[in-house]
C-alpha cells in the first residue's frame, strides 16, 4: 500500500506539473508550437543523459542477470499485447490507431521519475530495456500496422538517439567504463527534470485539444481502458501464476519497473507516425490525452494490485 502511496503523490505532482503547462497555453503566454522546442529538448538531450547515467553503475553478476530478465520481460510483455491486440482486432473492429495505441505505451516520459521516486535510481536501468524493445518495434510493427508496409525501417531504429544512448550506455556499463564523475553528475542534474519538462509539453498539447469533446465521445473509453486496466490485470495474472518475479534475486522490484513501463498512457509518438502515414492523427492525440488523465486514477491502483497478488 506505501509503494502505491508513494506513486499516487509522484502522479499528483507530475499532474499538477501538467497543469501549468496546459495553463500557459489557455492564458496565451505561449503557444501550442512552442511545445516543439521543449520535445526536441526532451528527446535529444533530457532522454539521453537519463539513459546514459542509468548505465554507470557496477557490472555486478545480479544486475547483468537482472537486465536479462528485464530485456525478457519486456520481449514477452510486448509479444503478449501484440497477440492479444491481434485477435482483439476482428471482435472490437479495431482501427489501425487503435491497435497501436493498446500496444505501445508512453513510457519513455513517466517511467524513469516515477522508478526513481518509488525505488531509487539505481533501477532505472531496467526500463531502458522496455523502452529499446518498444522502439524497435514501433519502427518495425507499428509502420506495418499503421501504413499496411512490411518494410523494416532499420535506419530509424539505428539512428534514433534513444537507442544510441541505450547502445552507448551498455558499452560503456559491459566495459566497466566510467565517465568523469563531473560529467555524469550533468548528465544526472539534466536527466533530472526528464518528467517536469516531460508534463509541461503534455498539459501544453492538451491545451489545444476540445476537453469536451474527448470525455464525450464514447468510442475514446474502449481502447482507453483496454489499455490502461485489461492488459495491466492480464500482465498481474500472467505473472503471479508463472511466479515469474521468482526468477532472478530483487526479481519483484525489477518486474515492477517494467510493469510500470507497461500501464503508463498510449504512446505520444503514435500520433506522430499516425500524422506521418495519414491515419487520424487528431483521433490518436484524443485516446493519448484521456489515457493520460484517466492514468493518473489506474496506475496507483495497479500497482497496488501488483504488489499485492506478485
Amino acid at each position: 500500500m506505501e509503494i502505491s502511496l508513494i506513486l499516487l503523490k509522484e502522479i499528483i505532482k507530475l499532474f499538477l506539473i501538467m497543469l501549468m503547462g496546459f495553463a500557459l497555453i489557455r492564458t496565451g503566454k505561449l503557444k501550442t508550437a512552442d511545445g516543439k522546442a521543449l520535445s526536441v529538448l526532451l528527446v535529444y538531450l533530457i532522454l539521453p543523459c537519463v539513459i546514459i547515467h542509468s548505465f554507470q553503475i557496477d557490472a555486478a553478476d545480479e544486475i547483468k542477470k537482472g537486465l536479462l530478465f528485464a530485456f525478457g520481460a519486456s520481449v514477452a510483455t510486448h509479444i503478449i499485447f501484440i497477440v492479444v491486440t491481434a485477435f482483439l482486432r476482428p471482435i472490437l473492429r479495431l482501427k489501425a490507431i487503435e491497435q497501436a495505441s493498446l500496444i505501445y505505451t508512453n513510457a519513455g516520459i513517466l517511467v524513469f521519475p516515477l522508478i526513481t521516486a518509488l525505488l531509487g535510481p539505481q533501477y532505472v536501468v531496467y526500463p531502458c530495456t522496455y523502452m529499446a524493445v518498444q522502439l524497435i518495434l514501433l519502427w518495425t510493427h507499428g509502420c506495418y500496422l499503421l501504413c499496411g508496409s512490411g518494410e523494416v525501417h532499420l535506419r530509424t531504429i539505428v539512428s534514433n538517439i534513444n537507442v544510441v544512448s541505450i547502445i552507448i550506455g551498455a558499452v560503456l556499463f559491459l566495459l566497466q567504463l566510467k565517465l568523469p564523475v563531473l560529467v555524469d553528475q550533468t548528465m544526472n542534474t539534466v536527466g533530472s527534470t526528464i518528467g517536469p519538462i516531460g508534463m509541461l509539453i503534455t498539459g501544453m498539447a492538451i491545451a489545444d485539444c476540445d476537453l469536451k469533446e474527448i470525455f464525450f465521445k464514447i468510442r475514446n473509453y474502449m481502447p482507453v481502458l483496454i489499455r490502461l486496466i485489461a492488459y495491466p490485470i492480464m500482465l498481474i495474472a500472467i505473472f503471479a501464476i508463472l511466479h515469474i518475479s521468482s526468477y532472478v534475486v530483487d526479481g519483484k522490484n525489477i518486474l515492477l519497473t517494467i510493469f510500470i513501463a507497461s500501464i503508463t498512457p498510449t504512446a505520444a509518438i503514435v500520433t506522430s507516425m499516425a500524422e506521418l502515414y495519414d491515419q487520424d492523427p487528431s483521433y490518436s492525440a484524443e485516446l493519448c490525452v484521456l489515457s493520460t488523465i484517466l492514468s493518473i486514477i489506474t496506475m496507483p491502483i495497479l500497482v497496488f494490485g501488483y504488489n499485492y497478488f506478485v
